[in-house]
């Protein structure tokens, strides 16, 4: 029984040591402690949503869907959180005798993937969108999200986030025209 004794007071001893080393909280106190850093906001909970109302550039570009296609891009913004950068896109698709709800971007691009990229011109390194641990890609679907035509449609892209030291990368998106120097906001 002693030796039973000695297990459970070690194993308190050890949880009580892990909590302290990580700043943990066991005693319910509501986190009165005081922290500072640009990740207090986010561990402290407070939820937010990327929220750029003002593309940073935009292109018109023809689409090979149809006779006479088009396609906006607009480039929303690139937003870096730890390890991760998210692409915004906006894309209005000009499609004359489309149906509503029956465009794509894949379709846009010539029924060939996106496969979007940023190109680091500093580090010379392209980045593509990261996969999860079921192998998917964190991405918009670029078949299943339909799109109307003549209105906004948003798109997100997740990458693996460029060093501190790239201030500007370029955007490759399926077959069109390279945006250049596309500010990394962080």
């Amino acid at each position: 029984m002693q030796l039973a004794n000695r297990l459970v007071a070690a194993t308190a001893a050890a949880l009580l040591l892990a909590g302290g080393l990580t700043g943990c909280s066991m005693l319910g106190d509501g986190g009165s402690g005081s922290s500072s850093g640009a990740g207090s906001d986010a561990s402290a909970g407070n939820a937010s949503f990327d929220k750029n109302t003002k593309p940073l550039v935009k292109g018109t570009f023809d689409s090979p869907a149809a006779q006479g296609a088009k396609v906006d891009i607009a480039i929303m913004g690139l937003k870096v959180k730890g390890k991760l950068a998210t692409l915004t896109v906006q894309y209005v698709p000009h499609v004359p005798g489309a149906e509503p709800n029956d465009i794509n971007a894949y379709e846009l691009n010539g029924e060939r993937g996106l496969d979007p990229a940023l190109m680091d011109p500093v580090n010379l390194k392209r980045y593509v969108v990261v996969k999860d641990s079921g192998n998917k890609e964190l991405q918009t679907d670029e078949i299943f999200t339909h799109m109307t035509n003549d209105q906004t449609s948003s798109a997100y892209y997740i990458f693996a986030s460029p060093p501190e030291s790239v201030k500007a990368i370029d955007v490759q998106l399926g077959a069109w025209p390279t945006f250049r120097d596309i500010p990394v906001e962080r």
